[in-house]
C-alpha cells in the first residue's frame, strides 16, 4: 500500500533520516513552563509522535497534513519571551491550520533545529503537490492505521467492524462479512496491505457517479475522448476548446496508460477527474487575481479584521500578535490596533478598560513588517483606535516609521496634491494608516499644518451601547466618556488616504466630505442607515471608504453577518477572525476568489453613481436579468463523525443557503438519511431565484439531523455565486474551522438559467 511507505518517495533525505530516529527537544509554553519531550517522525513520513522524557506510555501524535508552516527563531510571543535565554537558531515554531494553538519548540543544537525546519517544510510541500491517487492511497492508509489496534499489519473481521462505526458506516454484519471474504484473497482470515485496498474500493463503489459514466460511455467501459467531449458539452457546458481540454483531462487524470494510448477515459480515470479541483464546484478560472486592480480603494471589497490582537472573547480573552499574523496569512487587508498608554513610555495594545492581556505596540508593527505581504502584494490598511497621549503617540510614529521603513506610506503617490483615491494596484506592498489626522491632504501641500491639535481622538462611538450593556453585565466593563486629546503632529503626519472623520449625514458627505475621508459605525448605527436610505449609503460607498464593526454588545466576539453591509457597498466590513460561522464562512467564501488576495471589485452598479442601485429594490436596476439556480443533491461522502459516542452515525441532511439582496435571501434542506455519514444518497432538487446574482453567495451545510435537539454542525462550503461552475460537481467540505477535511465532499448537479 503506498501510504505505508510514503517515506521512500523521498529517499536519501538527511533531515527526514535524523527526524525518523528521533530528537529530545523543549516544548516550551511560557517563560516558566519548558519541558523536555522525544519527538520522532512516524515511518509512514506523515505523523510525528512525541512523549514526555518520563516514564509512563502516555504519548501524543499530530499529522504532517495539520501542520500550515513552519516558522524560524523568536517568531511567536512565547518564543520572544525567551529570547535571551535560547539563542534564535535552536528555536521554530509549528503553526497549525484552523485555530488550534502553536507548537513552539526549542532543539538541542541549531543543527537539529535546522533538520526539523527543513524536513517538516519538504513534508508539507511534498503533500501539498500529491496527486489524486497518492491522496486517495493516503486516506486509506490512514484508515488501515486507525482500524489495526493491534499494529500487527492486518486486519480481522472485528477490527473491520470496529472500523465501520469510525467511518460513519452502518452496515449489517452479513453484509460487511460478504464485502471481507471477498476481499480477503489468500483466505488467511484477515486483510493486508492490497486486500484492504480492494475492500476500501468495495465499499466507497461510486454507483451516482458510474451512472452518469454509463450515460455517456459508448461500450459501458470506457468513455472515448468523444464520449468524453460529449460529457463536457452537454454536462459541464464546457464551450472553448472542449476537444483539447478532454485530451489534457485524460493525460491528467487517467491512471491506466492502456486507456491513455486510446486516448480513452476508465471509470477510476473519471471519477479523479470529478474529485478534483477542476470537477469542483468553485470555478478555476477564477483562483487567481482576474479582476481590474486599478480602480480606486473604495470600489472593493476588502478583507477587514475587528479587535486583531484578541484571541478570544472581548472582555477577558487573551490579546496576541498572534492575532495579526493569522488575520494576514488569511488574506485580511485591514487590521485593527487598540492603542494605549504603556509603562516606559512604551504604548500597549489591549481592549481598553477590559481584562484582556496587553501587549506592545511595537511587537504588533514588527509582526505587521514580517507577514503583511506573504499571501498578498496588495495594501495593507492599519486601523488605529488611538488612546495615547501626545508623547506615547511619538513614540507610536517612531515604531511605524522605524520598523516599516518604505512599506508605510507617508506621502501621497505621485508627489501632488490627489483628487482620487489610489488604486490596489498603485498601492501594492505599502501599509496605510487610517486615524485622525491634523488638517487635510491638500494642507499636505500647501505646508500649513499645526504642530498639535485638539481632536476627538478615538474613532468607536458604542460608549452609550456599552453603558447600558453595564447595567446587564454587573460592570464587568467601564468605559468613561469620551474626552478631547490632543493629537501629535508626527503620527497625524503618518495619516495620508485614510483619515477617520465623524459622520453627519450623506447629505453633509455628499457636500463637503473629501474623497480621503473614511468613516465608521458600529453594526446597528450602519444597519439603521441603510434600512432608511439604502441608494444613499451606495452612492456614498461608491466615493468613500466606509468601515462597519460589531456592536459593543459582542462581548462573546461573535460576529453579525456581513452580506447585509456588502449589499449597500461598504468596504470595511470587519469580523472576529478569531470566531468561526456562519459571518467568518460567507467572508472566507467571498475572498476566496481573485487570488485569495483580499481586495474584491464591487459590480459596476455600486461604483457609477448615476446607476443608483437600492438592494431594497434590486429589479428596478438596470440590465435586471433574475436568474434560477437548479441544484441536484445527489449524494455525500465520508462524512466526519461529530457526535463521539460509541456506536453512533450521522443522519445527514444538506442545507443550501442564498445571502444576497433582501429578495434573494433563502434556504432549503433536502430530507435527512438515516444512520449513513459515509455515502448517503439524496437525489433531491433545490430551486432558487436570484435577482442580484453579483452580490449573491451560497452556503452549502451539512448537519447531523436530530429530533430532540438542535442539529450539529458536520461541515459547510461557501461560495461567490459568480464562482460556480454547472454540470456534475464534487464540493469538498469544509470544518467549522474553514479548514479542510478531506474526503469528506458533496456530490451535485448545478443548472444555471433565465428566470422566464
Amino acid at each position: 500500500m503506498a501510504s505505508t511507505g510514503s517515506c521512500i518517495r523521498i529517499p536519501g533525505d538527511d533531515n527526514l533520516q535524523s527526524m525518523l530516529v528521533g530528537t529530545v527537544m523543549r516544548k516550551i509554553k511560557s517563560r516558566t513552563w519548558k519541558k523536555q519531550r522525544y519527538f520522532k517522525l512516524q515511518e509512514d513520513c506523515m505523523t510525528i509522535w512525541y512523549k514526555s522524557k518520563k516514564a509512563g506510555n502516555a504519548h501524543s501524535t499530530f499529522s504532517v497534513s495539520d501542520v500550515e508552516a513552519v516558522r524560524e527563531g523568536h517568531q511567536s510571543e512565547v518564543l520572544l519571551s525567551i529570547a535571551d535565554e535560547f539563542p534564535a537558531d535552536r528555536c521554530f515554531t509549528l503553526v497549525f491550520r484552523g485555530r488550534r494553538g502553536n507548537l513552539d519548540l526549542v532543539a538541542e543544537s541549531a543543527e537539529e533545529a535546522r533538520s526539523w525546519i527543513q524536513g517538516m517544510r519538504k513534508l508539507i510541500e511534498n503533500l501539498e503537490n500529491m496527486g489524486e491517487r497518492e491522496k486517495l492511497d493516503q486516506w486509506i492508509g490512514d484508515w488501515f492505521k486507525k482500524a489495526d489496534k493491534n499494529n500487527d499489519g492486518r486486519m480481522n473481521f472485528k477490527e473491520v467492524r470496529d472500523l465501520l462505526k469510525m467511518m460513519n458506516v452502518d452496515m449489517n454484519e452479513h453484509h460487511a462479512h460478504r464485502l471481507f471474504t471477498m476481499a480477503d484473497k489468500s483466505q488467511s482470515g484477515t486483510l493486508e496491505d492490497d486486500e484492504f485496498v480492494l475492500f476500501y474500493k468495495m465499499l466507497t463503489q461510486r454507483e451516482d457517479v458510474l451512472r452518469v459514466f454509463q450515460d455517456y460511455s459508448s461500450d459501458g467501459q470506457k468513455l472515448s475522448q468523444t464520449d468524453l467531449e460529449d460529457f463536457l458539452r452537454e454536462e459541464q457546458l464546457e464551450g472553448d476548446d472542449v476537444q483539447q481540454h478532454a485530451k489534457q483531462l485524460i493525460e491528467r487524470y487517467e491512471p491506466s496508460d492502456t486507456a491513455k494510448l486510446l486516448n480513452a477515459m476508465t471509470f477510476d480515470g473519471f471519477l479523479m477527474y470529478l474529485g478534483s479541483a477542476e470537477g469542483s464546484i468553485f470555478n478555476p478560472r477564477r483562483r487567481g487575481v482576474f479582476q481590474d486592480m486599478s480602480q480606486p480603494l473604495c470600489h472593493y471589497f476588502i478583507s477587514s479584521s475587528h479587535n486583531t490582537y484578541l484571541m478570544e472573547d472581548q472582555l477577558r480573552g487573551q490579546s496576541s500578535m498572534e492575532g495579526y499574523i493569522r488575520a494576514l496569512n488569511r488574506g485580511c487587508r485591514c487590521v485593527e490596533v487598540d492603542c494605549w498608554d504603556g509603562a516606559n513610555g512604551e504604548p500597549i495594545v489591549y481592549h481598553g478598560h477590559t481584562f484582556t492581556s496587553k501587549i506592545l505596540f511595537k511587537d504588533v508593527v514588527n509582526a505587521l513588517g514580517n507577514y503583511a505581504f506573504k499571501v498578498s502584494e496588495y495594501p495593507v490598511i492599519l486601523s488605529i483606535e488611538n488612546h495615547c497621549s501626545v508623547e506615547q503617540q511619538r513614540v507610536m510614529a517612531r515604531h511605524l516609521t522605524h520598523i516599516l521603513g518604505d512599506k508605510l506610506l507617508k506621502s501621497a503617490l505621485g508627489g501632488k496634491a490627489p483628487i482620487r483615491l489610489p488604486s490596489p494596484e498603485d498601492l501594492k506592498g505599502k501599509i496605510l494608516l487610517k486615524a485622525k489626522k491634523i488638517g487635510g491632504l491638500e494642507e499636505t501641500f500647501n505646508g500649513m499644518v499645526e504642530d498639535s491639535l485638539t481632536v476627538e481622538v478615538s474613532d468607536e462611538d458604542d460608549t452609550a451601547e456599552i453603558d447600558e450593556d453595564n447595567l446587564h453585565r454587573g460592570n464587568l466593563r467601564h468605559k468613561p466618556k469620551k474626552s478631547k486629546q490632543r493629537l501629535s503632529k508626527e503620527l497625524s503626519d503618518c495619516v495620508v488616504y485614510c483619515k477617520s472623520v465623524h459622520f453627519n449625514s450623506f447629505k453633509h458627505s455628499r457636500i463637503h466630505s473629501k474623497f480621503y475621508e473614511v468613516f465608521s459605525f458600529t453594526e446597528p448605527k450602519a444597519r439603521k442607515h441603510l434600512r432608511e436610505a439604502g441608494s444613499e449609503f451606495v452612492l456614498h460607498n461608491s466615493r468613500h471608504l466606509t468601515r462597519v464593526y460589531p456592536s459593543g454588545f459582542r462581548t462573546d466576539s461573535s460576529n453579525f453577518n456581513p452580506q447585509e453591509m456588502w449589499n449597500v457597498g461598504c468596504q470595511i466590513v470587519a469580523l472576529n477572525f478569531q470566531t468561526a460561522g456562519e459571518g467568518m464562512d460567507l467572508n472566507d467564501g467571498l475572498f476566496r476568489q481573485n487570488g485569495s488576495c483580499g481586495y474584491i471589485l464591487k459590480p459596476d452598479f455600486m461604483t457609477q453613481a448615476e446607476k443608483k442601485f437600492d438592494p431594497e429594490m434590486a429589479q428596478q436596476r438596470d440590465g435586471y436579468q433574475p436568474l434560477v439556480l437548479t441544484i441536484q443533491v445527489i449524494s455525500g461522502q465520508q462524512l466526519p463523525k461529530v457526535n463521539i459516542k460509541e456506536g453512533s452515525i450521522v443522519d445527514p441532511l444538506v442545507r443550501v443557503e442564498i445571502h444576497g439582496v433582501p429578495m434573494d435571501q433563502a434556504k432549503q434542506e433536502t430530507r435527512y438519511i438515516d444512520n449513513n455519514g459515509f455515502n448517503p444518497v439524496w437525489y433531491d432538487t433545490l430551486r432558487f431565484n436570484i435577482h442580484t446574482p453579483e452580490l449573491a453567495m451560497v452556503r452549502f451545510v451539512v448537519e447531523d439531523y436530530d429530533k430532540t435537539s438542535k442539529n450539529d454542525f458536520i461541515g459547510q462550503y461557501t461560495l461567490p455565486f459568480s464562482c460556480i461552475q454547472q454540470g456534475y460537481r464534487h464540493i469538498h467540505l469544509l470544518s467549522k474551522d474553514g479548514t479542510s477535511i478531506p474526503p469528506s465532499s458533496l456530490f451535485v448537479h448545478i443548472r444555471i438559467t433565465e428566470l422566464e
